[in-house]
Protein backbone atom coordinates (compact mmCIF):
# COMPACT_ATOMS: atom_id res chain seq x y z
CA UNK A 1 0.00 0.00 0.00
CA UNK A 2 1.52 3.31 -1.33
CA UNK A 3 0.45 6.87 -0.80
CA UNK A 4 1.38 10.20 -2.80
CA UNK A 5 -0.19 13.33 -1.99
CA UNK A 6 0.06 15.86 -5.20
CA UNK A 7 -0.21 19.54 -3.87
CA UNK A 8 -1.57 21.78 -6.18
CA UNK A 9 -3.42 18.56 -7.80
CA UNK A 10 -6.13 21.30 -8.91
CA UNK A 11 -3.50 23.17 -11.37
CA UNK A 12 -3.34 22.71 -14.98
CA UNK A 13 -0.33 19.89 -14.49
CA UNK A 14 -1.64 18.52 -10.83
CA UNK A 15 -4.64 17.54 -11.86
CA UNK A 16 -3.53 16.05 -15.02
CA UNK A 17 -0.87 14.12 -12.79
CA UNK A 18 -3.58 13.07 -10.27
CA UNK A 19 -5.64 11.63 -13.73
CA UNK A 20 -2.43 9.69 -14.98
CA UNK A 21 -1.49 8.13 -11.33
CA UNK A 22 -5.06 7.23 -11.12
CA UNK A 23 -5.61 4.26 -13.24
CA UNK A 24 -2.18 2.66 -12.54
CA UNK A 25 -1.52 0.02 -10.17
CA UNK A 26 1.33 1.61 -8.19
CA UNK A 27 -0.54 4.09 -5.71
CA UNK A 28 -3.15 2.73 -3.61
CA UNK A 29 -3.86 6.03 -2.30
CA UNK A 30 -3.63 8.86 -4.00
CA UNK A 31 -4.44 12.64 -2.18
CA UNK A 32 -4.83 16.01 -4.27
CA UNK A 33 -3.96 18.57 -1.77
CA UNK A 34 -5.24 21.93 -3.01
CA UNK A 35 -6.31 25.65 -1.32
CA UNK A 36 -9.29 25.36 -3.84
CA UNK A 37 -10.89 21.95 -2.31
CA UNK A 38 -14.50 22.85 -3.81
CA UNK A 39 -12.14 22.21 -7.41
CA UNK A 40 -10.39 19.42 -5.46
CA UNK A 41 -13.73 17.42 -4.95
CA UNK A 42 -14.62 17.70 -8.48
CA UNK A 43 -11.57 15.87 -9.91
CA UNK A 44 -12.20 13.04 -7.33
CA UNK A 45 -13.82 11.28 -9.97
CA UNK A 46 -12.91 9.01 -13.25
CA UNK A 47 -10.94 5.95 -13.62
CA UNK A 48 -9.34 4.88 -9.84
CA UNK A 49 -11.42 7.66 -8.03
CA UNK A 50 -11.97 4.76 -5.44
CA UNK A 51 -8.46 5.64 -4.45
CA UNK A 52 -8.65 9.45 -4.99
CA UNK A 53 -9.02 11.54 -2.10
CA UNK A 54 -9.26 15.52 -1.85
CA UNK A 55 -7.32 17.74 1.41
CA UNK A 56 -7.36 21.84 1.81
CA UNK A 57 -3.78 22.66 2.32
CA UNK A 58 -2.32 26.60 2.53
CA UNK A 59 1.00 25.64 0.95
CA UNK A 60 2.17 29.28 2.62
CA UNK A 61 1.63 27.72 5.89
CA UNK A 62 4.23 24.49 6.84
CA UNK A 63 1.81 23.36 9.17
CA UNK A 64 -0.90 22.96 6.69
CA UNK A 65 2.03 21.04 4.55
CA UNK A 66 3.11 18.93 7.16
CA UNK A 67 -0.46 17.74 8.08
CA UNK A 68 -1.55 17.26 3.73
CA UNK A 69 1.12 14.96 3.25
CA UNK A 70 1.13 13.19 6.71
CA UNK A 71 1.39 9.08 6.20
CA UNK A 72 2.48 9.85 2.21
CA UNK A 73 5.20 7.32 0.85
CA UNK A 74 5.57 10.00 -2.38
CA UNK A 75 4.87 13.80 -2.18
CA UNK A 76 4.89 15.33 -5.87
CA UNK A 77 4.41 19.06 -5.65
CA UNK A 78 2.92 21.04 -8.56
CA UNK A 79 1.98 24.21 -6.51
CA UNK A 80 2.98 27.48 -7.66
CA UNK A 81 4.06 29.95 -8.11
CA UNK A 82 7.16 27.84 -7.51
CA UNK A 83 9.88 31.16 -6.52
CA UNK A 84 6.71 31.98 -3.82
CA UNK A 85 5.58 28.32 -2.91
CA UNK A 86 9.13 25.84 -3.34
CA UNK A 87 11.42 26.59 -0.46
CA UNK A 88 8.37 26.49 2.09
CA UNK A 89 7.09 23.41 0.94
CA UNK A 90 10.37 21.67 0.33
CA UNK A 91 11.48 22.58 3.98
CA UNK A 92 7.96 21.36 5.36
CA UNK A 93 8.43 17.72 3.25
CA UNK A 94 12.41 17.66 4.76
CA UNK A 95 11.32 17.98 8.72
CA UNK A 96 8.46 15.61 7.99
CA UNK A 97 10.95 13.17 6.90
CA UNK A 98 8.82 11.86 3.06
CA UNK A 99 10.66 11.52 -0.05
CA UNK A 100 9.74 14.23 -2.32
CA UNK A 101 9.33 15.26 -6.10
CA UNK A 102 8.43 18.89 -8.22
CA UNK A 103 7.95 20.23 -11.57
CA UNK A 104 9.87 23.56 -10.47
CA UNK A 105 11.30 25.42 -13.34
CA UNK A 106 12.16 28.37 -12.04
CA UNK A 107 16.07 28.82 -12.27
CA UNK A 108 16.56 30.76 -8.97
CA UNK A 109 14.70 28.93 -6.72
CA UNK A 110 16.15 25.37 -8.00
CA UNK A 111 19.25 27.35 -7.15
CA UNK A 112 18.01 28.25 -3.81
CA UNK A 113 16.43 24.59 -2.69
CA UNK A 114 19.71 23.09 -3.96
CA UNK A 115 21.30 24.78 -1.07
CA UNK A 116 19.14 22.30 1.48
CA UNK A 117 21.03 19.37 0.06
CA UNK A 118 22.70 18.64 3.32
CA UNK A 119 19.53 19.09 4.86
CA UNK A 120 17.96 16.47 3.09
CA UNK A 121 20.66 14.00 2.87
CA UNK A 122 20.49 14.25 7.18
CA UNK A 123 16.89 13.51 6.88
CA UNK A 124 17.19 10.93 4.31
CA UNK A 125 15.57 12.74 2.23
CA UNK A 126 15.11 12.07 -1.76
CA UNK A 127 13.61 15.14 -3.09
CA UNK A 128 13.90 15.32 -7.23
CA UNK A 129 14.00 18.86 -8.36
CA UNK A 130 12.68 19.90 -11.95
CA UNK A 131 10.95 16.64 -13.04
CA UNK A 132 8.91 17.61 -15.46
CA UNK A 133 8.92 18.61 -19.23
CA UNK A 134 11.71 21.51 -19.48
CA UNK A 135 13.41 20.50 -16.94
CA UNK A 136 13.01 16.73 -16.17
CA UNK A 137 12.59 15.19 -19.45
CA UNK A 138 14.59 17.52 -21.05
CA UNK A 139 17.51 16.65 -18.80
CA UNK A 140 17.30 13.18 -18.74
CA UNK A 141 17.07 13.07 -22.76
CA UNK A 142 20.19 15.21 -22.82
CA UNK A 143 21.98 12.62 -20.50
CA UNK A 144 20.85 9.95 -22.67
CA UNK A 145 22.61 11.35 -25.76
CA UNK A 146 25.64 12.30 -23.95
CA UNK A 147 26.34 8.85 -22.03
CA UNK A 148 25.02 6.17 -24.49
CA UNK A 149 25.26 7.82 -28.14
CA UNK A 150 28.37 10.60 -28.23
CA UNK A 151 32.08 9.97 -26.91
CA UNK A 152 32.25 13.94 -26.63
CA UNK A 153 29.61 16.01 -25.94
CA UNK A 154 29.41 20.06 -27.54
CA UNK A 155 26.45 21.25 -26.91
CA UNK A 156 23.03 21.02 -25.85
CA UNK A 157 19.99 23.12 -26.81
CA UNK A 158 16.95 22.93 -25.15
CA UNK A 159 13.54 24.58 -27.31
CA UNK A 160 9.86 24.07 -26.71
CA UNK A 161 6.48 26.10 -27.37
CA UNK A 162 2.78 25.28 -26.39
CA UNK A 163 -0.55 26.55 -26.32
CA UNK A 164 -4.36 26.26 -26.45
CA UNK A 165 -4.80 24.33 -23.08
CA UNK A 166 -7.93 24.30 -21.14
CA UNK A 167 -7.13 27.06 -18.60
CA UNK A 168 -3.99 28.38 -17.47
CA UNK A 169 -3.93 29.72 -13.62
CA UNK A 170 -2.30 32.67 -11.86
CA UNK A 171 1.08 30.66 -11.15
CA UNK A 172 1.47 29.49 -14.77
CA UNK A 173 1.38 33.53 -15.69
CA UNK A 174 3.42 34.08 -12.77
CA UNK A 175 6.44 31.98 -13.50
CA UNK A 176 6.06 33.67 -17.22
CA UNK A 177 6.77 37.49 -16.04
CA UNK A 178 9.30 35.76 -12.80
CA UNK A 179 11.16 34.45 -16.38
CA UNK A 180 11.06 37.32 -19.09
CA UNK A 181 12.01 39.89 -15.77
CA UNK A 182 15.18 38.36 -14.24
CA UNK A 183 18.66 37.64 -15.71
CA UNK A 184 18.70 34.68 -17.34
CA UNK A 185 21.46 32.40 -17.31
CA UNK A 186 23.24 30.78 -20.57
CA UNK A 187 25.93 28.28 -20.30
CA UNK A 188 28.51 29.78 -23.31
CA UNK A 189 31.41 28.95 -24.41
CA UNK A 190 32.31 26.60 -21.19
CA UNK A 191 31.02 30.05 -18.49
CA UNK A 192 27.77 30.52 -16.73
CA UNK A 193 26.50 33.62 -17.93
CA UNK A 194 23.33 35.96 -17.81
CA UNK A 195 21.53 37.88 -20.41
CA UNK A 196 18.44 40.18 -20.14
CA UNK A 197 15.61 39.55 -22.26
CA UNK A 198 15.08 42.89 -23.45
CA UNK A 199 18.82 43.91 -24.09
CA UNK A 200 20.65 43.14 -26.90
CA UNK A 201 22.49 39.97 -25.31
CA UNK A 202 19.19 38.76 -24.74
CA UNK A 203 17.65 39.74 -28.55
CA UNK A 204 20.97 37.94 -29.91
CA UNK A 205 19.96 35.03 -28.61
CA UNK A 206 16.44 34.68 -30.44
CA UNK A 207 16.16 31.81 -32.86
CA UNK A 208 13.54 30.19 -35.11
CA UNK A 209 13.03 26.63 -35.00
CA UNK A 210 11.17 24.36 -36.90
CA UNK A 211 9.51 22.13 -34.53
CA UNK A 212 7.34 18.90 -35.70
CA UNK A 213 3.33 19.39 -35.34
CA UNK A 214 4.43 22.92 -34.65
CA UNK A 215 6.39 23.76 -37.65
CA UNK A 216 8.76 27.39 -37.74
CA UNK A 217 8.49 29.12 -34.41
CA UNK A 218 10.63 32.11 -33.21
CA UNK A 219 12.18 31.46 -29.30
CA UNK A 220 13.17 33.79 -26.69
CA UNK A 221 16.01 32.76 -24.22
CA UNK A 222 14.01 31.15 -21.32
CA UNK A 223 15.34 30.82 -17.59
CA UNK A 224 14.96 27.54 -16.73
CA UNK A 225 17.10 25.34 -14.73
CA UNK A 226 18.85 23.32 -17.33
CA UNK A 227 21.82 25.54 -18.47
CA UNK A 228 22.48 25.76 -14.81
CA UNK A 229 22.18 21.63 -13.47
CA UNK A 230 23.43 20.17 -16.71
CA UNK A 231 26.93 21.33 -16.99
CA UNK A 232 27.68 20.22 -13.60
CA UNK A 233 27.03 16.36 -14.57
CA UNK A 234 27.71 16.26 -18.48
CA UNK A 235 31.16 17.69 -19.49
CA UNK A 236 30.42 20.53 -22.58
CA UNK A 237 30.70 24.19 -23.94
CA UNK A 238 27.27 24.91 -24.11
CA UNK A 239 23.23 24.94 -22.78
CA UNK A 240 21.04 26.49 -23.53
CA UNK A 241 17.16 26.88 -22.98
CA UNK A 242 14.71 29.05 -25.81
CA UNK A 243 10.95 29.00 -25.75
CA UNK A 244 7.51 30.77 -26.14
CA UNK A 245 3.76 30.17 -26.05
CA UNK A 246 1.35 30.21 -28.81
CA UNK A 247 -0.42 31.50 -30.77
CA UNK A 248 2.17 34.17 -31.01
CA UNK A 249 -0.07 36.79 -30.29
CA UNK A 250 -0.30 36.22 -26.65
CA UNK A 251 3.03 35.68 -26.38
CA UNK A 252 3.41 38.92 -28.23
CA UNK A 253 0.84 40.38 -24.87
CA UNK A 254 2.81 39.02 -22.74
CA UNK A 255 6.67 40.45 -23.71
CA UNK A 256 4.81 43.91 -24.46
CA UNK A 257 3.18 43.94 -20.85
CA UNK A 258 6.59 43.30 -19.90
CA UNK A 259 8.53 45.88 -22.07
CA UNK A 260 6.38 48.59 -20.65
CA UNK A 261 7.47 47.93 -17.09
CA UNK A 262 3.93 46.40 -15.73
CA UNK A 263 4.91 44.10 -14.48
CA UNK A 264 6.43 45.81 -11.78
CA UNK A 265 4.79 44.91 -7.75
CA UNK A 266 5.29 48.75 -6.46
CA UNK A 267 1.66 50.21 -6.18
CA UNK A 268 0.66 52.68 -7.62
CA UNK A 269 -2.41 55.27 -6.98
CA UNK A 270 -5.17 54.87 -9.22
CA UNK A 271 -8.64 57.40 -8.22
CA UNK A 272 -7.50 57.44 -4.37
CA UNK A 273 -6.64 53.28 -5.32
CA UNK A 274 -3.90 51.39 -4.67
CA UNK A 275 -3.07 49.18 -7.17
CA UNK A 276 -0.30 46.90 -8.20
CA UNK A 277 0.13 46.41 -11.91
CA UNK A 278 1.64 43.49 -11.43
CA UNK A 279 -1.26 41.63 -10.14
CA UNK A 280 -3.52 43.46 -12.95
CA UNK A 281 -1.89 42.32 -15.87
CA UNK A 282 -1.67 38.78 -14.35
CA UNK A 283 -5.21 38.79 -14.65
CA UNK A 284 -5.50 40.46 -17.91
CA UNK A 285 -3.63 38.26 -19.33
CA UNK A 286 -5.76 35.23 -18.13
CA UNK A 287 -8.61 37.13 -19.84
CA UNK A 288 -7.26 38.40 -22.97
CA UNK A 289 -5.52 34.52 -23.39
CA UNK A 290 -9.50 33.33 -24.21
CA UNK A 291 -10.03 36.31 -26.36
CA UNK A 292 -6.73 35.91 -28.54
CA UNK A 293 -7.63 31.77 -28.73
CA UNK A 294 -10.91 32.21 -30.28
CA UNK A 295 -9.89 35.24 -32.77
CA UNK A 296 -6.91 33.25 -33.73
CA UNK A 297 -8.91 29.73 -34.22
CA UNK A 298 -5.99 28.33 -32.96
CA UNK A 299 -7.78 25.01 -32.01
CA UNK A 300 -7.19 22.14 -29.35
CA UNK A 301 -4.03 21.93 -27.73
CA UNK A 302 -0.68 21.16 -28.75
CA UNK A 303 2.97 21.78 -28.05
CA UNK A 304 6.88 20.71 -28.46
CA UNK A 305 9.82 20.28 -26.45
CA UNK A 306 13.11 19.49 -28.18
CA UNK A 307 16.46 18.90 -26.97
CA UNK A 308 19.49 19.22 -29.69
CA UNK A 309 22.70 17.77 -28.26
CA UNK A 310 25.89 17.76 -30.71
CA UNK A 311 29.52 16.19 -30.39
CA UNK A 312 31.59 13.28 -31.74
CA UNK A 313 31.06 9.58 -32.22
CA UNK A 314 34.01 7.83 -33.20
CA UNK A 315 35.98 11.33 -34.09
CA UNK A 316 32.78 12.06 -36.30
CA UNK A 317 30.35 14.80 -35.89
CA UNK A 318 27.28 13.80 -34.55
CA UNK A 319 23.97 15.73 -33.69
CA UNK A 320 20.69 13.79 -32.06
CA UNK A 321 17.65 15.72 -32.38
CA UNK A 322 15.08 14.35 -29.35
CA UNK A 323 11.20 16.00 -30.04
CA UNK A 324 8.76 15.32 -27.27
CA UNK A 325 5.33 16.35 -29.72
CA UNK A 326 2.00 16.23 -29.73
CA UNK A 327 -1.25 17.42 -31.32
CA UNK A 328 -3.42 17.02 -28.71
CA UNK A 329 -1.09 17.48 -25.28
CA UNK A 330 0.70 20.55 -24.71
CA UNK A 331 1.98 22.27 -21.07
CA UNK A 332 -0.43 20.66 -18.83
CA UNK A 333 0.34 16.81 -20.05
CA UNK A 334 3.93 17.32 -20.99
CA UNK A 335 4.87 18.26 -17.70
CA UNK A 336 2.46 15.72 -15.72
CA UNK A 337 3.20 12.72 -17.63
CA UNK A 338 7.23 12.66 -17.02
CA UNK A 339 6.57 14.00 -13.22
CA UNK A 340 4.11 10.75 -12.79
CA UNK A 341 6.98 8.44 -14.33
CA UNK A 342 9.28 10.00 -11.49
CA UNK A 343 7.10 9.50 -8.90
CA UNK A 344 6.46 5.57 -10.13
CA UNK A 345 10.46 5.03 -10.37
CA UNK A 346 10.68 6.82 -6.94
CA UNK A 347 8.52 4.71 -5.47
CA UNK A 348 10.06 1.25 -7.18
CA UNK A 349 13.65 2.70 -5.74
CA UNK A 350 14.97 3.41 -8.90
CA UNK A 351 15.94 7.00 -8.03
CA UNK A 352 17.33 6.60 -4.63
CA UNK A 353 20.26 8.89 -3.57
CA UNK A 354 19.59 11.50 -1.03
CA UNK A 355 19.52 15.03 -1.02
CA UNK A 356 18.09 17.81 -3.34
CA UNK A 357 18.79 16.47 -6.27
CA UNK A 358 18.08 17.62 -10.61
CA UNK A 359 16.62 14.11 -12.84
CA UNK A 360 20.33 14.05 -14.52
CA UNK A 361 22.18 13.48 -11.80
CA UNK A 362 20.16 10.37 -9.79
CA UNK A 363 17.77 8.90 -12.88
CA UNK A 364 18.48 6.29 -15.31
CA UNK A 365 17.55 8.13 -18.52
CA UNK A 366 17.06 4.64 -20.20
CA UNK A 367 14.36 3.19 -17.03
CA UNK A 368 12.50 6.87 -17.46
CA UNK A 369 12.47 6.42 -21.13
CA UNK A 370 10.96 2.31 -21.15
CA UNK A 371 8.17 3.53 -18.30
CA UNK A 372 6.62 6.63 -20.74
CA UNK A 373 4.58 4.57 -22.59
CA UNK A 374 3.26 2.73 -19.90
CA UNK A 375 2.21 6.52 -18.47
CA UNK A 376 1.35 8.22 -21.28
CA UNK A 377 -1.18 8.08 -23.82
CA UNK A 378 0.17 8.30 -27.29
CA UNK A 379 -1.56 10.78 -29.66
CA UNK A 380 -3.26 7.84 -32.18
CA UNK A 381 -3.50 10.39 -35.16
CA UNK A 382 -0.51 9.90 -37.23
CA UNK A 383 1.30 11.78 -40.19
CA UNK A 384 3.80 10.46 -42.26
CA UNK A 385 4.09 6.81 -40.14
CA UNK A 386 5.40 8.96 -37.24
CA UNK A 387 3.29 9.28 -33.91
CA UNK A 388 3.67 12.51 -32.78
CA UNK A 389 2.45 11.22 -29.35
CA UNK A 390 5.65 9.90 -28.06
CA UNK A 391 9.48 10.78 -28.80
CA UNK A 392 10.77 11.51 -31.93
CA UNK A 393 14.90 10.81 -32.73
CA UNK A 394 16.70 12.30 -35.47
CA UNK A 395 20.73 11.71 -35.82
CA UNK A 396 21.95 14.45 -38.46
CA UNK A 397 25.80 13.46 -39.57
CA UNK A 398 27.62 16.26 -40.88
CA UNK A 399 26.51 16.21 -44.29
CA UNK A 400 23.40 17.05 -42.86
CA UNK A 401 21.67 13.18 -43.63
CA UNK A 402 18.79 12.71 -41.09
CA UNK A 403 18.38 9.69 -39.99
CA UNK A 404 15.60 8.33 -37.89
CA UNK A 405 15.93 6.38 -34.58
CA UNK A 406 14.18 4.24 -31.97
CA UNK A 407 15.71 4.49 -28.44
Amino acid sequence: MAKITVLGGCGSVGSVAVKTLAPLDYFSEIVIGDINIERAKEIVSGPGSNKVSAVKVDARDSKSVKKAIKGSDVVLNCAGPFHKLVPIILKAVIESRVNYLDICDDVDVTVEIMKMDEAAREAGVTALIGMGSSPGATNLLAKFAADSLLDETDSIDIFHAHGGEPFEGEGVVEHRLHCINMDIPMFLDGELKHVRYFEEDGIALREEFDFPVLGKVLLYPYAHPEQVTLPRYIKCRQVTNKGTQLPEEYSELIRELCRLGLAGKEPIKVKGQEVVPYDFIVAYIIRERERILKKTGFGPQRGCASVIVKGKKDGEYREYRFHMASRTQAMGEGTAIPAAAGAILMLRGKVSAKGVIPPEACVEPQEFIDLIPEVMKLDEKKEGGESFGGVIVEQIDEDGRVTKLDI
